[in-house]
C-alpha cells in the first residue's frame, strides 16, 4: 500500500527535495508532507484514505470548494473542444470584459485592458517590465517581507517560501540585477520617502502587496497604499498593485475594493482565484499603459499558454459564482475560525496575534501585532511545527509555514468548521509546550 512517507521517498529520487515547489516539503514543520489524490468541498483526501479539513484550499484558489461542480463542469466541457488551440478564444475576450467591470471602485475603473499569463510570477515580471518601458527608469522598489513571485530581481528579503527556508535571496541571481531593486520597510513612510528623495528620478515603480500575505498576514497601515500612490505619482514613479494573493479572494473587487481609503493603482497583478485552480494570471492597467505591450508597442511578453481555453473557463466559472452569498458564508466562517483560534491560544498563555485583512488571516507567536518583515521574523516561531502537527494529527490541513496565510472557502459549512475549532485546544496546547531547537 502506497504511503505519503513512500511517496514522498519516491519523489524524492525524481525530484529536487521531493517537490516542485518548497514550501510543499514540510521542511518547516518537522513531518512528512501529505501527497493528495482526492478533494470535494474543504476536504482532501491523502494516499492513505485519510481525510482532512483544508485550510489551503490550493494556495487560495478553491475559494468556492474544492472540485466545485460548476468549475469542474466548466473545465470538462472546455476540454471536450481542444486543450489549446495557439490562438485567441471568444472566452479570453469575455474573462477580461468580467475582471474590468469588477475592479471598480467609487465609479473608477483603473483597468480599461488586461493581458492573461500563466503565473502570478510572470504576471509581476510583466507589470515591472511594462513599468520600466513606460517610465524609462530602472529602479523598482518593494517592501522586505513582501513576495511577488521568484523572477530574479524580486527575491531579495521575500516572504513566504523564502523565509520559511531562511533564505536572504536565491543563489543564481546576478548582483547587477539584484542591485536594480531596493527593498524598505513595510508601513514605514519615512524610510520610502528618503529612498525617493535620493534616487527619485530613476524609480521606475514601486510594487506592493496590497494587503501582504506571505509574511503572514500583516495589514497595510491606514492610508498607507494611499500615500505611497502619491509619493510614486509625485516623482512620474508608477504604483503596482499585487493581487494575486488578495485580488477576488477578499471581494469582488479584491483588496483595491475595501481598503479603507481610496487610491489608484498604475497596474494590478492577479493570479490563483481569477483562475479558479488552473494555470492563469493577468495583469491589468489604463489602456494608455497597456497599449505599450506587444503587439502595438515595444514591451515585448508572450506565452503559448496564455490564456487557454480550459484555465480561462475555470476563471470564469469561478468569479461568476463569486456572489454576495459566497462572500458572506467565508468572511462568516473565517472570522468564526479565527477567533476560536485565538481563545484556544490565549487558554493555554501562549503569546499570540491573529490578524486579518478581510476573510485572511494568519497567526504570529508574539504579545505584539507585526508591522514589518523583522518584527514577523521575531516571533517564537518555534511554537508553529507543534501546533500544526497536533492539528494534522486531528484532520486539519493549515499551511505548512507560519508564514503563510489561512485560507476558507465558501464551501467550510458548520460541520467543517466545527472540527477545525474542535481541533484547536490540543494544537494550542503543543504550541504552549514547544521549546526552541537547540
Amino acid at each position: 500500500m502506497s504511503t505519503n512517507q513512500t511517496e514522498f521517498d519516491r519523489a524524492r529520487a525524481a525530484m529536487p527535495g521531493g517537490v516542485n515547489s518548497p514550501v510543499r516539503a514540510f521542511g518547516s514543520v518537522g513531518t512528512t508532507p501529505r501527497f493528495f489524490v482526492s478533494a470535494s468541498g474543504p476536504r482532501v483526501t491523502d494516499v492513505e484514505g485519510r481525510e482532512y479539513v483544508d485550510l489551503v484550499g490550493s494556495w487560495g484558489p478553491a475559494i468556492l470548494g474544492h472540485a466545485h461542480p460548476a468549475v469542474v463542469k466548466a473545465v470538462q466541457d472546455a476540454a471536450t473542444r481542444g486543450l489549446g488551440f495557439g490562438a485567441s478564444t471568444p472566452g479570453e475576450t469575455a474573462l477580461a470584459e468580467l475582471v474590468e467591470a469588477r475592479i471598480t471602485r467609487d465609479g473608477a475603473r483603473p483597468i480599461e485592458k488586461l493581458r492573461l499569463v500563466s503565473t502570478g510570477t510572470e504576471a509581476t515580471m510583466t507589470a515591472i517590465r511594462l513599468a520600466r518601458g513606460a517610465t524609462g527608469r530602472d529602479l523598482v522598489v518593494k517592501f522586505a517581507g513582501h513576495y511577488h513571485g521568484h523572477s530574479d530581481g524580486l527575491l531579495a528579503e521575500a516572504g513566504s517560501g523564502v523565509a520559511t527556508l531562511a533564505m536572504p535571496g536565491s543563489a543564481g541571481v546576478p548582483a547587477p540585477i539584484a542591485a536594480q531593486t531596493l527593498v524598505v520597510p513595510y508601513n514605514d513612510l519615512d524610510a520610502l520617502g528618503e529612498v525617493f528623495a535620493a534616487r527619485g528620478d530613476d524609480i521606475a515603480a514601486i510594487i506592493v502587496e496590497a494587503a501582504p500575505a506571505n509574511m503572514g498576514i500583516v495589514p497595510p497601515a491606514r492610508g498607507f497604499n494611499a500615500a505611497i500612490a502619491d509619493l510614486a505619482h509625485a516623482h512620474g514613479a508608477l504604483l503596482i498593485l499585487d493581487e494575486v494573493l488578495t485580488g477576488f479572494r477578499v471581494g469582488p473587487a479584491g483588496w483595491y475594493g475595501i481598503d479603507p481609503v481610496a487610491f489608484a493603482p498604475d497596474l494590478i497583478t492577479f493570479g490563483k482565484v481569477i483562475g479558479g485552480g488552473m494555470p492563469l494570471a493577468a495583469l491589468g492597467g489604463s489602456a494608455a499603459l497597456m497599449d505599450l505591450l506587444a503587439p502595438l508597442g515595444p514591451v515585448y511578453q508572450a506565452g503559448t499558454l496564455s490564456g487557454n481555453p480550459l484555465a480561462v473557463a475555470a476563471g470564469l466559472a469561478t468569479l461568476e459564482n463569486l456572489d454576495a452569498a459566497a462572500y458572506g458564508r467565508i468572511d462568516a466562517a473565517a472570522a468564526l475560525i479565527a477567533q476560536a483560534t485565538a481563545s484556544a491560544l490565549s487558554a493555554e498563555g501562549v503569546a499570540h496575534v491573529v490578524q486579518s485583512s478581510g476573510n485572511l488571516f494568519s497567526v504570529q507567536f508574539t504579545a505584539t501585532a507585526p508591522h514589518h518583515y523583522d518584527s514577523v521574523k521575531a516571533q517564537d516561531a518555534f511554537r508553529y511545527p507543534a501546533f500544526f502537527r497536533a492539528m494534522l494529527d486531528q484532520g486539519v490541513s493549515l499551511p505548512p509555514s507560519v508564514f503563510e496565510a489561512w485560507f476558507v472557502s465558501a464551501a467550510h459549512d458548520s460541520e467543517a468548521v466545527s472540527q477545525i475549532i474542535d481541533a484547536l485546544p490540543a494544537a494550542a496546547k503543543a504550541a504552549a509546550e514547544a521549546t526552541p531547537a537547540t
